[in-house]
């Protein structure tokens, strides 16, 4: 049965659900090859210049083995591979901030970033940012408490930038807080909100700390 049939059968297939699959039956693929590949294959892919592509990553504290592409970006190994969809893809351009994520506490876009470039680093995603025990982060409270997004799609990113500019300058005006932020886009355009949400987050960090 061809791809065409599969989704004439089933329109009910999800795109997200659709692009999952695809990804994971590639991984599972090239996992089995790296597994049962020959003592000259493992000789030729160990070459010099050679990219090792099971790779262990520190996200959220722990580590992760995953099978990676030579050209795959960190949002992709992140989103579909490790399943932490907080992640967002919004231009993947490096434009939006969508994608943000903390490397050894400093924001980055994830869509930029190859998954190579990042085996060595601190990877936390919003995912990590609340205790164990369920406790929100000072800055996830923050904007829960003010309601600061509209649709909530860019929250995730913008939420990663609040928390490390905040580890940087807990004391903020709103002037610098927006300066701060000005590398994440709401599409919403509900930026007041957005602004009004870090700066509660500045105080409850001041609390916390």
């Amino acid at each position: 049965m061809s791809l065409v049939d599969i989704l004439s059968a089933d329109r009910t297939v999800s795109r997200r659900t659709f692009i999952k699959g695809v990804i994971a039956a590639g991984a599972t693929a090239s996992s089995a090859t790296y597994l049962f590949r020959s003592p000259a294959m493992a000789r030729a892919q160990g070459a010099p210049g050679a990219v090792e592509r099971l790779v262990t990553l520190n996200v959220n504290g722990q580590q992760r083995r995953v099978d990676v592409l030579p050209q795959e970006t960190l949002g992709m190994t992140l989103r579909y591979k490790l399943g932490l969809t907080g992640t967002k893809f919004g231009c993947d351009r490096a434009e939006c901030g969508a994608c943000s994520v903390l490397l050894d506490g400093v924001p980055h876009y994830a869509c930029s970033l190859l998954t190579h470039q990042v085996r060595d680093r601190q990877i936390i995603t919003i995912e990590g940012l609340a205790s164990p025990g369920g406790d929100l982060h000072p800055v996830q409270q923050a904007v829960y408490d003010e309601a600061g997004f509209q649709c909530a799609f860019c929250a995730p990113g913008f939420i990663m930038a609040m928390v490390g500019a905040l580890q940087v300058n807990p004391n903020p005006t709103r002037e610098e807080m927006a300066q701060a932020l000005s590398g994440n886009l709401c599409r919403c355009a509900d930026y007041d909100k957005i602004l009004t949400s870090a700066m509660r987050a500045a105080e409850y960090t001041r609390l916390q700390a």
